[in-house]
């Protein structure tokens, strides 16, 4: 079995309504047994032109279970309470 990684580049701009997305966006990695790696620690680029505002990682045992977080009703509350408050920009990326 491959584990799976959801990594996430977030832009907020409302960082108070942002604080009601991580409430529900925790309860859903709760219920969908989510392993936090990151979580809004500081970044420094050490090659290229990225520019990463807020990283977010996430680990689950398997694509699967990390697709079924992200299309899952708890994560659709989450992105309804981000809606127009934070750009999102994510990925599912299968490990080793």
């Amino acid at each position: 079995m491959t584990s799976a990684y959801i990594i996430a580049n977030v832009e907020v701009n409302n960082a108070e309504q942002y604080e009601e997305y991580k409430r529900l966006s925790t309860l859903a990695m709760k219920a969908h047994g989510a392993e936090v790696c990151i979580r809004g620690g500081k970044v420094e680029v050490l090659e290229g032109d990225w520019s990463p505002k807020r990283m977010v990682m996430l680990k689950f045992p398997t694509m699967d279970a990390a697709k079924a977080f992200h299309n899952s009703v708890e994560y659709g509350a989450a992105r309804n309470a981000r809606e127009g408050i934070a750009v999102m920009r994510m990925v599912v990326v299968e490990g080793v």
